[in-house]
């Protein structure tokens, strides 16, 4: 099965790939290395208030933020890559979670995007990982995630 197909047997939609505000590209293919820009967590609706995981949004709801910036990682490498079969391994994952200092369940919630990834490549989803803890992200995000995959030529 295709990781489209189980996109689409899992009822998930890609959502468009938004042009980055500033001088980096959203992508990088660097030979059979695909590096992607961090994304961040695309449910956030009020811009008015930074949401801290532990303070104003548990740690499931964060889960589901690390969900949809899974999403929109896949949805880059489409972009990039075309057809998502050329993804060979989801390699690295970087994700940051915008937590008050006592907040520990960072790996729980970055969960929400390594889950993602191996429900829709399967092995080739299972990756290296890094959940940190930041005071702030840009844009008053409560989750951004970076990844690296290598692709077939």
């Amino acid at each position: 099965m295709t990781p489209e197909q189980r996109l689409q047997q899992l009822g998930l939609i890609l959502p468009p790939v938004v042009t980055p505000r500033g001088s980096f590209e959203a992508w990088v293919l660097d030979g059979s290395m695909l590096y992607l820009s961090g994304k961040g967590s695309p449910l956030r609706q009020d811009l008015s208030q930074v949401p801290k995981v532990g303070r104003e949004i548990s740690a499931d709801e964060a889960r589901a933020h690390a969900h949809e910036v899974g999403l929109n990682l896949i949805a880059t490498m489409k972009s990039a890559l075309g057809e998502l079969s050329r993804v060979r391994r989801v390699v690295k994952l970087l994700g940051m979670v915008n937590a008050t200092p006592d907040f520990t369940g960072h790996t729980e919630v970055i969960n929400g995007c390594s889950d993602l990834m191996v429900q829709v490549f399967g092995d080739a989803g299972r990756h290296a990982r890094s959940a940190v803890g930041v005071s702030s992200l840009p844009r008053g995000f409560a989750v951004e995630i970076e990844a690296i995959v290598s692709i077939t030529e």
